[in-house]
């Protein structure tokens, strides 16, 4: 059964290697868990997976080697697996406990009655003694009290039933999947580096144990608060192509201003040239010069671009190619200058990566980031991340 389990986990792209089988099968031998399926879920999962990005994918997988339900990785429906809840059932209850279930009838008379009772059934059924429903006290279905039940949905109440039929518990978090501001998030913490700034302010208590012990009184310490010291710039693209992509944008935006207490933001539109701004409005009257944000802002920034990089090829090869105004210097000059200073740059990308290639423009603003382009996906964020950390 577990080997099958590690097949079907590495299919689904999650590594899985023997040395975690082990680490399984050695926990099971200790006891380390109730005698439950859902028990030993939670195990292995924490056994298996080391990336939130695969918790929905391991679910999936679960689901599809233990509980028989529908999964995008295998078959999209199946029975009522009465081997696999033998087996469990042998397993993990004692001969008391199986005893005690079979007030109900054999093992085969509450599998055959709960499918006959799923044929007949038409509809919702709320509370009773005999219909699938929630509330009431039939052995099939949630929410209410039977010792002997198989819970179908829902939520448990009583911890008893024998089987748990329900969804998924993490679908948004897939490295697959686009971004949303919570996944967003939960990548750029990688990107952390915690130092104490500040006045002293926060209570010291491994120093105000460790000097009470050494003066022999009560020797109270403070300390300075800690925060995030990577220092972060942020350069947006806007407009025409950009529009579809404003919420992903927002998002990114709102979950970089949270994460991180050192940013600062600039808007472009298709490629860097000499003049960023801080306000769309006002994107003709009021920008900065793009030498003076060089010259602000030292090398230990990291810097990320958001745009799809979608332009005609001459507006970042050539002088007077921006379609706004006449640039007196090639696109491609000002990006060399701030992947020079800046050795920390990634480009992040809301265009679907298998689509890069059609892109000429794409391709040059790829070479010109040194390949440091990544999708707007959780994975590609999170190879991102990696990167800039790497860079010093």
């Amino acid at each position: 059964m577990f080997f099958s389990f590690v097949d079907e986990l590495r299919a689904a792209g999650i590594p899985a290697s023997m040395k975690e089988h082990l680490i399984l099968l050695e926990a099971l031998d200790r006891d380390v868990i109730d005698r439950t399926p859902e028990a030993f879920y939670y195990l292995a999962r924490a056994t298996f997976v080391k990336d939130e990005g695969l918790l929905d994918r391991f679910d999936q997988v679960f689901a599809k080697v233990f509980k028989g339900v529908a999964s995008t990785y295998g078959v999209q429906g199946a029975d009522i697996p009465e081997d696999w809840l033998k087996a469990v059932a042998e397993k993990y209850l004692t001969p008391e406990e199986m005893e005690a279930i079979k007030s109900l009838g054999s093992w085969d008379e509450i599998m055959e009655t709960l499918k006959k009772r799923l044929e007949e059934q038409q509809g919702r059924h709320q509370g009773g003694s005999k219909w699938v429903g929630t509330g009431g006290t039939s052995p099939y279905g949630n929410s209410g009290y039977n010792p002997e039940g198989v819970r179908i949905g829902g939520e448990s109440r009583h911890k008893r039933a024998l089987k748990v039929w329900e969804g998924r518990e993490f679908k948004n978090l897939d490295s697959t999947r686009e971004l949303g501001t919570r996944n967003i998030k939960v990548a750029m913490r990688r990107l952390r580096r915690f130092a104490r700034e500040g006045a002293a302010d926060e209570l010291d208590i491994d120093g105000t144990i460790d000097g009470t012990a050494r003066q022999g009184w009560l020797d109270i310490r403070m300390r300075p608060e800690r925060h995030n010291a990577v220092k972060l710039l942020l350069f947006l693209d806007v407009g025409g192509s950009m529009d579809p992509w404003v919420k992903l944008c927002e998002e990114l935006f709102s979950a970089a201003t949270a994460e991180f207490k050192n940013l600062e933001f600039y808007y472009f539109h298709n490629c860097l040239y000499e003049g960023v701004w801080k306000d769309n409005r006002r994107r003709f009257q009021e920008r900065t010069p793009t030498w003076d944000v060089l010259h602000k802002f030292g090398h230990d920034y990291k810097v990320i671009f958001v745009g799809d990089a979608s332009m005609s090829p001459y507006e970042i090869t050539h002088p007077g190619g921006s379609v706004e105004h006449f640039n007196e210097e090639a696109g491609a000059a000002w990006m060399q200058r701030v992947t020079n200073t800046y050795p920390a740059s990634v480009w992040l990308n809301p265009i679907p990566q298998e689509q890069w290639g059609y892109s000429h423009s794409v391709r040059i603003i790829r070479e010109l980031m040194n390949d440091r382009m990544y999708p707007l996906t959780l994975a590609g964020l999170d190879d991102a991340m990696r990167e800039l950390s790497r860079k010093t």
